[in-house]
């Protein structure tokens, strides 16, 4: 199987851990969701879950993963503001933990990026 064929499977996969572990461990989720919205932090973790399995399932599909590769790059800048919480919230953590909360941050652009390319179908080209 080429990096071609893999990465999008591997967006699928990192996407369908990440939406197990807002089931597994919801209260971590549950801390970085921004005051600032509706309803409970609970919800928006379940809901977070929910959409991406709902988008490993859609990028893991070649029928549908155009679409959901693009829904999974607004996804990741949608989550940006509760990476930027988790940094501010962290910042009075352990240095090892504070470094974790704000490496973050410009991880997000690659993933982005990641999630355009398997949607363009360019991933692992030069």
């Amino acid at each position: 199987m080429s990096r071609s064929e893999r990465s999008p499977l591997l967006l699928a996969g990192l996407l369908a851990t990440a939406g197990v572990a807002h089931f597994a461990a919801p209260r971590s989720f549950d801390a970085t969701v921004p005051r600032a919205l509706p309803g409970s932090p609970r919800a928006w973790t379940y809901a977070s879950g929910v959409a991406e399995l709902a988008l490993a399932a859609g990028v893991a599909l070649p029928r549908t993963r155009k679409a959901a590769a693009l829904a999974t790059a607004a996804f990741f800048v949608g989550v940006f503001p509760a990476n930027v919480k988790m940094a501010w919230d962290w910042r009075h953590r352990p240095t090892a933990l504070k470094a974790t909360a704000v490496g973050r941050l410009p991880l997000q652009a690659p993933l982005v990026m990641w999630a355009r390319s398997v949607a363009n179908g360019t991933e692992g080209q030069a």
